[in-house]
């Protein structure tokens, strides 16, 4: 079958990005042919459509969530222009879909979260006119984020984010959005969560990635804390300050490897002088840290999350919220500690597998930091928790078990075909 994955971008760490790329290696290894179409490509990724409009960055698209949000008054001009951008992009998809023989198509939480509302529109009309088979993939909801709370356009949101439609299956990756989904929209889907190639042994130290350490400016001695995450107010990085400062250690360094941009700097300036006040040493790494390994024209090493990830001590986890949690995965692949705060979707779908990490209620308590001090001072017992979460992240999260779920939805899609 030639399946066309359709996202707003794919390329880059997000979550959606790395998750699609995971899909479409599964997809290719069941010997199904796959294509991308989106505002921006990763290079030497899967053949595909590169249309910059559908980037939620595009001045239109912009312009549009800018007077579609944060208002219940329409802009007069704001329903001509998401339809006048609608009709454009759905040609285009009409194009990807006709050039490349698309069989079925995977909108990428296009149809969820509305960043770029005239693609959610144009897909929801292309599928509706056409009937192609579809696997909407879900990642996150717009009732999920507060910014979209306030909507002078309501009835697109409830007709596009996601549209009810026979020829769409839905998917969504915890089971939170699925209860939800079906309260609000009495819409139907299934569950399939975040998942990582287990079967794949992690890479170790090599030639390009040996001084990362020093790089960062690490000692030897240094205990590396890796908050593995961008800098914006949901991922509670304030809580990795706090635990930093109560253990105490002036050996111990908490690194932040990802960028400040999606969401504007005010929040890592507020990091760092509360990281300041509190005398912990906050290392912001972003511009060490690039999607893959790389030369500056300076010559200067940029190194990718894996880098960080091998050199860590513990990695620091303490999301308010998050749809699943790939830096969850990650940590467990790499078989690195970790402290984590309960983000409801990890009380709900992931806590009561039996993962040891160091828990934590929205608040740092003396029993996590005594916790903490434990695994970076004892080497068997955090072998022996990283080991178990290994094998159980190898259970709950592998490659297999995304196969055996796409597998069991392609023949569901074929049916309704």
């Amino acid at each position: 079958m030639r399946i066309g994955f359709i996202s707003t971008r794919l390329a880059g760490t997000d979550g959606v990005s790395l998750e699609t790329a995971k899909w479409a290696a599964v997809l290719r290894r069941m010997g199904h042919e796959v294509f991308y179409c989106a505002g921006e490509l990763e290079a030497g990724g899967p053949a595909g459509m590169l249309v910059p409009e559908m980037h939620f960055r595009d001045s239109e698209a912009e312009w549009i969530s800018r007077h579609a949000f944060g208002t219940t008054e329409a802009h007069p001009d704001l329903r001509d222009r998401i339809e006048g951008r609608a009709a454009h992009l759905k040609e285009a998809l009409r194009a990807f879909v006709t050039d490349y023989g698309i069989e079925l198509i995977v909108p990428e939480n296009a149809l969820a979260i509305p960043m770029q509302i005239p693609l959610g529109v144009a897909l929801a009309g292309l599928i509706a006119e056409t009937g192609i088979p579809t696997i909407a993939h879900h990642h996150d909801f717009y009732w999920e984020r507060e910014r979209f709370r306030t909507c002078a356009v309501p009835d697109i949101l409830d007709a596009a984010f996601p549209p009810d439609l026979p020829s769409i299956r839905h998917v969504v990756i915890n089971s939170l959005a699925q209860r939800d989904l079906k309260a609000r929209r009495g819409i139907d889907s299934v569950i399939i969560p975040n998942v990582f190639d287990f079967a794949t042994p992690p890479p170790g130290v090599d030639d390009f990635n040996a001084d990362f350490r020093q790089a960062i400016g690490l000692e030897k001695d240094d205990l590396f804390l890796l908050q593995p995450t961008r800098v914006v107010p949901r991922k509670g990085i304030e809580l990795s300050i706090e635990l930093v400062r109560r253990l105490g250690d002036p050996r111990c360094r908490l690194v932040i490897t990802h960028p400040a941009g999606d969401e504007g700097p005010d929040y890592l300036h507020r990091l760092q002088a509360l990281a300041r006040e509190a005398g912990v040493d906050l290392r912001y790494v972003a511009n060490r840290m690039g999607p893959s390994r790389g030369i500056t024209p300076s010559g200067e090493k940029i190194y990718s999350l894996w880098d960080a990830y091998i050199h860590a001590d513990l990695v620091t986890y303490p999301s308010l919220y998050e749809g699943f949690g790939n830096a969850l995965l990650e940590a467990i692949y790499f078989q690195k500690p970790v402290f984590i705060n309960r983000y409801p979707v990890y009380a709900a779908d992931i806590a009561s597998l039996g993962f040891d990490f160091v828990e934590i209620d929205g608040q740092v308590t003396d029993d996590a930091v005594a916790q903490v001090r434990e695994i970076l001072g004892d080497e068997g017992q955090r072998r022996t928790m990283v080991e178990h979460n290994f094998r159980l992240g190898r259970e709950h999260f592998s490659y297999r078990v995304l196969e055996e779920r796409l597998g069991a939805l392609l023949e569901g899609v074929r049916g309704k075909g």
